[in-house]
C-alpha cells in the first residue's frame, strides 16, 4: 500500500502540517499500522529559533564559542522534537494493540486495527470505513436468490444441471467485472451406482440358503469408492466405528473378524469408519443415521426413518487413482491405486433398516452409553443372529467413470502484490438439491466477489495490496477433488504464492454455535471479528456477545483442529497454505440433510427458522472481514508464532514416557532442541520486525515471504508426496506427524509389547527434522543459525 501524502491546508493563510506515518508491530503474529498527527502549534516557531541565536551571539565576544553553543542548542532542539516525537509515537501506537500485546491496555478494541492507506481526493479510509462499505455492498437478497438457483434440483458432478451451474457462475464473475475469469478442467476417474447391478441386502440360513431380502429404500444412495463384491458374515453392532469403539468390542470379546459391522453415523467420517473396520478384521460396513443423533420427525425439521445418507469412504483427498499427480489429459499414468482406499465393501442404510437388522441380532447387550434411538430396537452386539445358523449377505454394485470436471476462477488483481493471492472456495456439486451442502457456500463465494469488487471499482479508494482468488470447486462430494487435483497441479509454488485460504462449505447448517477448522496461524483473525460482526440470532448483539451470553466457557471452543473432511484440508495439510473453513451449526446435532435429497432450501430456511439470509450474511462479513485484512495489512496478519504453543502441547505429552525411553536407550532431547530453535526464531523475526524500517517494501516482501511460507515449513521433506500425501506433521496423516508418535509412546504404558523401538526411532527422526528445518527457514541466513563455533 502507498503512505498518505503529507497535506497542507491554507486557512487564514497559516501554514499548518498533517502528517501520517506507517509503523509495522508484531506481537503473536498478528501485525497492524498506526498513524501519529503532529498537530499545527507542536513544530518548533523559526522565529523563536532565530531571536535564540542572536541573543547568543550577541552576548558572546568568542565567535568560536558562539558557534559551539549554537551547535549545543540544536543539538538539544533535536532531542526534545525526537523525545516529544517518542512519546505521541507510543500514545498512539495502534500496532501494540495485538492480542498479548504489551500495551494492549491502552486502547480500545475498535482502535488497534490498521488503516486502509490511498492517496485519494475523497479523503482517507479507516477500518471503520471497510468494515462499513463491506456491509454496505453485501446485499442478502442476492445471497438468497443465489442459494435458491443452487439448489433448485441434484446437480451431481457430470450432469447438466451442474454444467448449466457453471455457466451461471462464469457469468455472474463476468458481470461483477473481476479482472479474470476462467476455467480448468481435470479428467477423473469417479464411482456411481452400477444401474446393471443393484445393491442388495439378504439374510442367509445356515446352508447359504435366501431367507429374507432386505428392502433399500434409495438405489441412488451409494458410498462412493466402495469396492464391488458380495460378503457373508456375522453381523457386530459398533457404535460409531471409532478405534476406542473397536477396542472396547475387543474388551467384551466380541468378535469382528470375519463379520460385517453396522455403525452408527457421527463423530468421525464414513472413510475413517471403514477404515478402522478393516483393521480390525471386518469384511463389510453398513452406516446408518440413529434418531439420537439425527433427529426424526413428522414435521420436515429431521430426517425421514426410511432415509439413507449418501458419502464416500476415500480416507484420502483428490482422485484416488491419480495420487499426488494432478489428472490433466495430457498426462500419461500408470495404472495406480490410492493406499488410502477402502478394501472392504461398504453401504448406507436408513434407519428402519438398522432397526429391522438389529432386532434379529443376538449376543450380550450393548453398553447402555451405546444404545441409540430406535424405536421398539434391541441394541445387542452380535455377531450370532437370535436364529442360529443365520448370516448377513451384503452386495454392493459401483461402477467407475471417467470425468471431466470444471473449476471456476475469478480474481481481483492486487495492486502490491498480485502475485500473492488470497483464496476463497466453495464446493459447487451436490448429490441432492444441496442447499447446505453447496449451495449456501457458492452463493456467498459469489456475494463476496460481488461487493469486494464494488469496493475496489468505488472511486478507486480501495486497492488491495494483494490478489484476491475466487474458486468454485467440482466433484467436492467425493473428497475435495477438484481443490486437490489444481492444488496437486499447482503444488510446486503454492505456498510461494497462497498465503490463505477460505472455505466457504457448509457454511450454513444452524444458527446456535459457531465454530472452526483452521490452522492455528489464522485463529488471530477470527478472535478479532467476531466481536465486529453482529449477531444473526440476537439483534444489538455480536457474534462475540452471542457466545459469551450463552456459555463464556465454549468461546475457547471455537477452534477445531482440521479435518479431512473439509475442503480447507488439503490446502494445509498437503500444500502448505494457512487455511480455515467456518461453519453456523446445531449444538450437540449432526444437521441430518446433508448429502439426501432433503436438502432444499426450503428445508434449511425452516431449520434456521426463516433466519437463513441473516446467518449467511454473517458468515460472508466475518470472511469479508478477514480477507480485507489479509489482502491489505503491509505485513500479513499471520500468528506464525503459534507452532511454538501447539509442538509444546505435544512435548509436554511426551515428557511422562522420558524415563521409560531413556531405559530403552531413546533420548528426546534434539526434538525439544528443535522446538526450542523455532521458538527463537518466531522471536527473532518478531524482533526484526519490530526494529526494521516499516517503509522499506524490499524488507516487507521479505517478512512476508517468511510469514506465508511457515505452514509449508511444517510438510515433512523426508516422506514422499504420493505416498504420503498429507506431509504437515501436525495436521497431516501418517507415521511421520506428531500425533503418530505420541500414539506409538502410549503404548508403552497401555501395552509395551506392541512398542516398535525401530518404528519409533524412525518416526521421532522425521519429527525432529521436520521442526528443526522449520526453524531454519524461518531463521534465514545460514550464517544466523545457532551453530556451534569452535
Amino acid at each position: 500500500m502507498e503512505t498518505f501524502r503529507s497535506k497542507e491546508p491554507s486557512a487564514g493563510g497559516k501554514r499548518g502540517s498533517y502528517t501520517v506515518y506507517k509503523r509495522q508491530g508484531m506481537d503473536e503474529g498478528e501485525l497492524s499500522d498506526m498513524a501519529m498527527k503532529v498537530e499545527e502549534g507542536e513544530m518548533e516557531d523559526p522565529s523563536v529559533t532565530s531571536d535564540m541565536v542572536y541573543l547568543i551571539t550577541r552576548r558572546l565576544s568568542n565567535r568560536k564559542k558562539a558557534l559551539t553553543y549554537l551547535v549545543l542548542v540544536s543539538l538539544l532542539l533535536l532531542v526534545v522534537a525526537f523525545l516529544l516525537g517518542y512519546v505521541s509515537f507510543r500514545n498512539t501506537c495502534r500496532s501494540c494493540v495485538e492480542i498479548n500485546s504489551e500495551c494492549t491496555a491502552t486502547l480500545n478494541e475498535d482502535e488497534y486495527d490498521w488503516q486502509s492507506r490511498y492517496p485519494s481526493s475523497e479523503g482517507i479510509l479507516y477500518w471503520n470505513d471497510l468494515k462499513t462499505m463491506l456491509h454496505k455492498y453485501l446485499n442478502k437478497e442476492e445471497i438468497t436468490k443465489n442459494i435458491r438457483i443452487m439448489s433448485e434440483k441434484p446437480h451431481p458432478t457430470g450432469s447438466q444441471q451442474l454444467q448449466d451451474l457453471v455457466t451461471h457462475i462464469h457469468k455472474k464473475f463476468h458481470t461483477y467485472r473481476l479482472n479474470h475469469v476462467w476455467t480448468d478442467s481435470h479428467y477423473v476417474t469417479l464411482p456411481t451406482p452400477d444401474r446393471d447391478s443393484s445393491n442388495s441386502l439378504c439374510v442367509m440360513d445356515s446352508n447359504g440358503a435366501l431367507r429374507e431380502t432386505i428392502p433399500l429404500e434409495d438405489q441412488d444412495v451409494y458410498l462412493a469408492y466402495s469396492p464391488s463384491g458380495t460378503v457373508t458374515g456375522g453381523l457386530v453392532y459398533g457404535f460409531y466405528g471409532r478405534d476406542e469403539d473397536f477396542q472396547r468390542l475387543r474388551e467384551l470379546s466380541v468378535n469382528v473378524q470375519g463379520n460385517i459391522v453396522i455403525l452408527r453415523v457421527g463423530k468421525i467420517s464414513f472413510a475413517e469408519k471403514v477404515n478402522f473396520a478393516q483393521q480390525y478384521g471386518a469384511i463389510g460396513v453398513l452406516i446408518y443415521p440413529d434418531p439420537e443423533d439425527i433427529p426424526q420427525n413428522p414435521r420436515g425439521l429431521g430426517l425421514c426413518s426410511n432415509t439413507a445418507i449418501s458419502g464416500h469412504v476415500h480416507l484420502g483427498t483428490g482422485d484416488p487413482f491419480t495420487p499426488g499427480f494432478p489428472s490433466f489429459n495430457h498426462t500419461q499414468f500408470p495404472p495406480i491405486n490410492s493406499s488410502a482406499l477402502p478394501g472392504i465393501p461398504a453401504h448406507p442404510i436408513s434407519a428402519n433398516t438398522a432397526s429391522k437388522l438389529m432386532n434379529k441380532m443376538g449376543g450380550r447387550e450393548a453398553p447402555p452409553s451405546w444404545k441409540g434411538g430406535l424405536p421398539h430396537t434391541n441394541y445387542n452386539l452380535g455377531p450370532n443372529f437370535t436364529e442360529p445358523g443365520n448370516q448377513l449377505k451384503l452386495g454392493v454394485a459401483n461402477r467407475m467413470v471417467s470425468t471431466v470436471i470444471n473449476n471456476v476462477f475469478g480474481s481481483i488483481d492486487g495492486f502490491t502484490e498480485p502475485d500473492r493471492y488470497i483464496i476463497l472456495g466453495a464446493q459447487r456439486d451436490a448429490w441432492g438439491p444441496g442447499a447446505a451442502k453447496s449451495g449456501v457456500g457458492t452463493a456467498i463465494l459469489l456475494e463476496l466477489a460481488h461487493a469486494l469488487s464494488e469496493m475496489v471499482a468505488n472511486g478507486k479508494r480501495v486497492q488491495p495490496r494483494r490478489t484476491l482468488l475466487f474458486a468454485s470447486w467440482d466433484a467436492g462430494e467425493f473428497g475435495s477433488v477438484g481443490a486437490t487435483e489444481w492444488l496437486e497441479g499447482y503444488l510446486t509454488m503454492m505456498h510461494l504464492k497462497a498465503a490463505a485460504y477460505f472455505s466457504l462449505d457448509k457454511a450454513v447448517l444452524g444458527d446456535d454455535r459457531l465454530y472452526m477448522q483452521s490452522s492455528p496461524l489464522l485463529h488471530n483473525l477470527i478472535e478479532m471479528v467476531i466481536k465486529q460482526v453482529g449477531s444473526p440470532k440476537q439483534s444489538g448483539q455480536s457474534v462475540y456477545d452471542q457466545i459469551m451470553a450463552r456459555d463464556p466457557d465454549s468461546i475457547d471452543q471455537i477452534t477445531q483442529s482440521l479435518t479431512m473432511d473439509s475442503s480447507a484440508y488439503p490446502f494445509t495439510a498437503f500444500a502448505g497454505v494457512p487455511a480455515m473453513e467456518l461453519t453456523f451449526d446445531e449444538l450437540d446435532r449432526v444437521y441430518p440433510f446433508l448429502n439426501t435429497k432433503l436438502d432444499t432450501y426450503d428445508t434449511l430456511n425452516r431449520k434456521l427458522n426463516g433466519r437463513l439470509a441473516d446467518v449467511s450474511q454473517a458468515v460472508a462479513e466475518m470472511v469479508g472481514q478477514m480477507v480485507i485484512k489479509l489482502t491489505h495489512n503491509d505485513l500479513l496478519p499471520l500468528n506464525y508464532r503459534a507452532y511454538s504453543d501447539v509442538t509444546l502441547n505435544y512435548l509436554i505429552q511426551l515428557r511422562s514416557f522420558a524415563n521409560e525411553l531413556q531405559s530403552r536407550g531413546l533420548t528426546l532431547q534434539w526434538l525439544y532442541s528443535a522446538r526450542g530453535d523455532f521458538s527463537r526464531a518466531a522471536e527473532r523475526l518478531t524482533s526484526s520486525i519490530r526494529t526494521s524500517n516499516e517503509r522499506d517494501e524490499r524488507l516487507n516482501r521479505i517478512y512476508n515471504d517468511k510469514i506465508m511460507r511457515v505452514e509449508f515449513y511444517f510438510l515433512s521433506q523426508y516422506v514422499s508426496a504420493t505416498d504420503s500425501p498429507f506431509r504437515h506433521i501436525l495436521h497431516g496423516r501418517g507415521d511421520h506427524t506428531l500425533d503418530a508418535l505420541c500414539e506409538h509412546a502410549q503404548l508403552l504404558a497401555v501395552d509395551p509389547a506392541r512398542f516398535d523401538e525401530k518404528k519409533f526411532r524412525r518416526q521421532l527422526a522425521l519429527v525432529t527434522w521436520t521442526l528443526q528445518g522449520a526453524a531454519n527457514a524461518l531463521s534465514g541466513d545460514v550464517w544466523s543459525l545457532d551453530n556451534n563455533s569452535f
